[in-house]
């Protein structure tokens, strides 16, 4: 009988705990950064350009939006960087020509690049951890790449040539995305510390 009274009082006590969490994960302030945290993401993204353009993956363009994305994930926590990173790229789908093909791919890459990083980041903080974190979301954001590009932007796009034409910029393609996320972590890194002692000094 005790065992079951301690059960049922402290399953109440488990949601109420629970939705502590939610409301202050979604508190006002926290959304309000959200916001602004997109709307940089967003319009840096407007700003893009080809890092090897006169190459034949000229068409993959590099912007500085996802350096405010990894900056929400870890200010933030990962759940609101994935969250800032999909109403992003649903903005850039509104405006954009690609019919949200080039977006979806990217979605996927940018939260595949940003989750490792932003969770161990919760955890363990330390400028070594930081960089071996961000080193491997490096290549965990280049395979994504590489996956997303082998089948959904180049089937989409150059339909029945797309395998050969895959096969032909792998390498290229590979290496776009590694000097994407080192110069996107980079910047980060030069970023965060600076950001993170003015939301303190605001009490944001």
């Amino acid at each position: 009988m005790k065992n079951n009274e301690e059960t049922k009082q402290t399953a109440p006590s488990k949601r109420a705990a629970f939705g502590e969490r939610i409301k202050k994960r979604f508190a006002a302030k926290r959304i309000a950064l959200m916001a602004i945290f997109v709307a940089l993401a967003f319009v840096i993204s407007i700003w893009d350009f080809p890092l090897f353009p006169a190459s034949p993956v000229a068409f993959l363009k590099f912007d500085f939006g996802n350096v405010f994305i990894l900056l929400s994930s870890f200010i933030l926590g990962p759940v609101e960087g994935v969250i800032v990173c999909v109403i992003k790229e649903v903005l850039r789908i509104i405006i954009g020509s690609t019919g949200g093909v080039g977006e979806i791919a990217n979605m996927i890459t940018t939260c595949a690049f940003i989750l490792l990083p932003s969770i161990i980041y919760q955890y363990r903080k330390g400028i070594v951890t930081v960089i071996i974190s961000l080193i491997c979301a490096c290549v965990i954001g280049t395979i994504a790449a590489l996956f997303t590009n082998r089948f959904i932007t180049f089937p989409l796009y150059l339909k029945g040539a797309a395998v050969d034409v895959f096969n032909d910029c792998f390498w290229l393609i590979a290496a776009f995305n590694i000097v994407k996320t080192l110069i996107i972590s980079a910047v980060t890194m030069l970023l965060y510390k600076r950001l993170s002692n003015f939301l303190k000094s605001i009490k944001f």
